[in-house]
């Protein structure tokens, strides 16, 4: 530039205003619109949180079927993002389903749908959920926890006043490390996470508190309740519901009521995974391409005589050979 009869801008004239640290109000304005988005959306499938939802060690929301679709081996799956991605968002967190706990939502059946309630509990579908203790809505302006293994969420001041080692809807009980925030921003309660999980680890438990896959194996009926475990590694028992899939599809039997046919005995897991399963059959089906497209190829055993349009060729009629 120069010598043209033009200009030279100067560094003070193309930065007009230099890059300021974000204020206070910007960075709470920041983390509540994360908040708002972290409590609405699943991370893995961008779709909006619905129930059955599970959390991982960090309290992080996620829906159960997205998970399920990331933990089936073979491609990436429909719905969701990239294995690379889902892998990258959940860190290695997230290995089988007992590195989640299916979360229990107290629904708020009397709570309209109305504007000003978005700001606390923004729910794209009108369900609305609230603490069983304090019946404020759960959500971004209110610091929630919930409770291992139970699952049963509540507002962290309900459990804060009402100390004690038993869930306050079931009566399980329950330590004080295994109070679990949901999407906290506290970095004291990150760090608090994540050696939890490091002590977990060296005892081969998992977050829900059951063995990690791999180590000694339990007894069919060796939980505390005295019912099986329900939440098994999902690598384990794939092959066995991919086979129990096909097996439904070739035939018109139909399953009785309570028999769940795959071999999980809780019905709603079984019929979540049932249903993932189904999806991953169907892409695949449509992958093989339509009857019409492989009419138009031979076959390797060769039934047809003439073969097809593009494996014939041409041959001399045997009237003409004479």
């Amino acid at each position: 530039m120069g010598n043209d009869g033009g200009s030279i801008p100067t560094r003070r004239e193309l930065v007009r205003e230099a890059a300021r640290t974000p204020s206070t109000a910007q960075v709470k304005e920041a983390q509540r619109e994360q908040q708002e988005h972290s409590w609405t959306t699943c991370p893995l499938s961008h779709k909006a949180l619905s129930r059955p939802i599970v959390s991982d060690s960090v309290g992080n929301l996620y829906n159960k079927d997205a998970v399920l679709q990331f933990l089936l081996p073979g491609d990436d799956g429909e719905g969701i993002s990239s294995k690379a991605d889902c892998e990258e968002i959940l860190s290695g967190r997230v290995k089988s389903l007992r590195d989640v706990v299916e979360l229990k939502f107290e629904v708020d059946t009397e709570r309209t749908e109305h504007p000003s309630d978005r700001a606390h509990a923004p729910r794209e579908r009108g369900e609305g959920w609230i603490c069983p203790i304090t019946a404020k809505p759960l959500g971004p302006g209110v610091k929630s926890v919930y409770l291992v293994p139970c699952g049963h969420v509540f507002a962290e001041e309900a459990i804060r006043q009402l100390k004690g080692d038993k869930c306050l809807q079931c009566n399980e009980s329950y330590a004080e490390e295994n109070i679990i925030p949901i999407l906290t921003t506290k970095e004291d309660d990150k760090k608090r996470l994540i050696a939890r999980g490091h002590k977990l680890a060296e005892q081969a438990l998992t977050h829900s508190l059951k063995k990690a896959p791999g180590s000694k194996k339990r007894k069919k009926h060796a939980t505390a309740d005295g019912t099986a475990d329900v939440t098994a590694d999902a690598a384990g028992f794939v092959s066995k519901q991919t086979s129990d899939v096909k097996s439904r599809s070739n035939t018109s039997a139909p399953v009785p009521n309570g028999a769940s046919g795959n071999g999980i005995k809780n019905a709603a897991t079984s019929s979540l995974t049932a249903r993932v399963l189904a999806e991953e059959s169907e892409k695949k089906k449509r992958r093989k391409g339509n009857e019409n497209i492989d009419s138009l190829f031979s076959k390797k055993d060769g039934a047809s005589k003439n073969g097809d349009f593009m494996t014939r060729g041409f041959s001399i009629p045997s009237a003409a050979r004479r």
